[in-house]
């Protein structure tokens, strides 16, 4: 494959166009989840796998805001958390303990997100969980899975509990912890981590007026949603996937209100 030169962060390094894709779709992301909020200062990741057979993966460099993430700042590492290439910058290890477990057991996991909203932490604390109060959690909650908290995630051996709870899913919630969601695409891991994070803001704001009289879907409605869901809807939404949509619309946005990161 024909290898390029970017910029002076990669003077010395080759890298092929496969992978310097992955690396500009990471940097929209992370541009994009600051302009929804979803950063935590220099805490939280998202991470990529670098296409190959190396199981490579790119991570934040730890000590840049997502607002400051390029292509080229991005850090790549193996699963046993060894940097490759030159960096000015080590990674969280926190991130590397999460994202490693889930590169490593899940072939469909290009791309995964874990955030510390402080909605997706009020619902990730909230002994119920996420509730049927709207379209959007319905739609979610028979695919979402929890993962007890066990402390920061700093322990090796906690991943394979974590892999164990997430099971094929790809959206979770960390319980006391926050919101986590993957996908084989960038826009099938923004998606799902979108409506994650909306689902949750929209029942902070739900039980924000009290819970006495709160409206739970009715169960016969919930189940619809459920079948629904499984539903082939093309060709009225076009050739393209949901998920290609989602994501040129979301680049889109970037490139208007982030520009910059694709360097």
């Amino acid at each position: 494959m024909a290898t390029i030169l970017k910029d002076d962060r990669f003077r010395d390094t080759h890298i092929s166009e496969a992978e310097w894709k992955v690396r500009v779709d990471l940097a929209a992301f992370y541009r994009l989840s600051a302009l929804y909020g979803w950063d935590d200062f220099i805490y939280t990741h998202i991470s990529a796998r670098v296409p190959g057979p190396e199981h490579h993966f790119l991570i934040n460099p730890f000590g840049l805001m997502f607002d400051e993430i390029t292509a080229s700042s991005l850090v790549k590492v193996d699963l046993d958390g060894n940097v490759i290439g030159k960096s000015d910058y080590g990674i969280n290890y926190a991130g590397y303990v999460i994202h490693s477990a889930i590169h490593g057991a899940r072939d469909d996991a290009h791309y995964i997100a874990h955030f510390h909203s402080a909605d997706g932490m009020a619902v990730s604390a909230h002994a119920e969980g996420l509730l049927p109060l709207n379209q959007r959690a319905l739609a979610l909650i028979p695919r979402l899975s929890y993962h007890d908290y066990e402390g920061v995630a700093l322990n090796l051996d906690e991943r394979e509990r974590l892999v164990a709870d997430l099971g094929d899913t790809k959206v979770m919630l960390l319980r006391n912890h926050g919101t986590l969601a993957l996908g084989a695409s960038p826009g099938e891991a923004f998606s799902g981590i979108y409506h994650l994070e909306e689902a949750c803001k929209a029942q902070v704001r739900t039980l924000s007026i009290g819970r006495d009289h709160i409206l739970i879907a009715p169960q016969e409605a919930q189940e619809e949603v459920r079948r629904q869901m499984t539903q082939e809807r093309a060709p009225v939404e076009g050739a393209k996937s949901h998920y290609d949509l989602v994501w040129e619309a979301a680049l889109r946005k970037a490139q208007r209100q982030a520009p910059g990161f694709d360097v």
